[in-house]
C-alpha cells in the first residue's frame, strides 16, 4: 500500500512538472503570449530545471529545447520508479515507458487544452486566458478546420480533435506496448 502511494505522488509530480516543461515549449512553437499570472506560474514551476540545462543546452531556431530535454528527464523518472518498484530494471522497459509517458502528457495536455477552450467558448469566449488557449489549440484545430467548416455555426473541429487524440493514444500506446512484450 505504502508502494502504490509513493507510486502516485511521483507520478501526479513528475505528470505536472513534465506538463509544465512541454506547456513552456508549447508557447514557445506557437508563439503564443501567456497572461502573466499564467506565465509567472510556468516559470517558476520550471525555471529550477531550465537554468541550469540551458547552459548545455542552447536554444536553436528560437526554441528552448531546454524545456523538452527537461520534460524526457521527468518522463525518465517517472520510469525509473517504476521499474524500481517492479524491481525490473531493464533498458528497454525504461525506454518504452518513458516514450509511453511523453505520449500520454502531450495527448492529455492538447485533450484538456481542448476541453477548456469548449467551455471558455459557451462560458466567456472573451476571456484573456480564452484567447491564450485558442492559440495553443491552434496548431491542432486549424488543419482540421480546413477540411470541416461549421455547419450550422457550431464548429466541431474541437470534437473531432479530440476524438482523433484519444485514437492516436491508443493506436500509439498499443504498439509501444507490443513491441514492449
Amino acid at each position: 500500500m505504502l508502494y502504490s502511494i509513493l507510486k502516485m505522488i511521483i507520478d501526479a509530480a513528475t505528470t505536472i512538472l513534465g506538463g509544465a516543461f512541454l506547456l513552456r515549449f508549447l508557447i514557445q512553437v506557437v508563439r503564443a503570449r501567456p497572461p502573466m499570472r499564467i506565465a509567472n506560474l510556468i516559470f517558476q514551476l520550471t525555471e529550477w530545471a531550465i537554468k541550469p540545462l540551458r547552459k548545455a543546452i542552447p536554444g536553436k531556431g528560437g526554441y528552448d529545447w531546454a524545456s523538452i530535454v527537461a520534460a524526457v528527464l521527468m518522463a525518465v523518472i517517472s520510469a525509473l520508479f517504476d521499474t524500481w518498484l517492479i524491481n525490473y530494471f531493464a533498458v528497454k522497459v525504461i525506454v518504452f515507458l518513458t516514450a509511453l509517458s511523453l505520449l500520454h502528457w502531450i495527448i492529455y495536455g492538447f485533450m484538456g487544452l481542448l476541453v477548456i477552450e469548449a467551455v471558455f467558448s459557451w462560458v466567456n469566449p472573451f476571456a484573456p486566458v480564452a484567447s491564450f488557449v485558442r492559440e495553443l489549440n491552434a496548431p491542432l484545430l486549424n488543419p482540421i478546420r480546413r477540411f470541416i467548416p461549421t455547419l450550422g455555426g457550431f464548429d466541431f473541429s474541437t470534437l473531432i480533435a479530440f476524438f482523433l487524440l484519444q485514437i492516436i493514444s491508443r493506436v500509439v500506446t498499443n504498439l509501444i506496448l507490443s513491441n514492449l512484450i
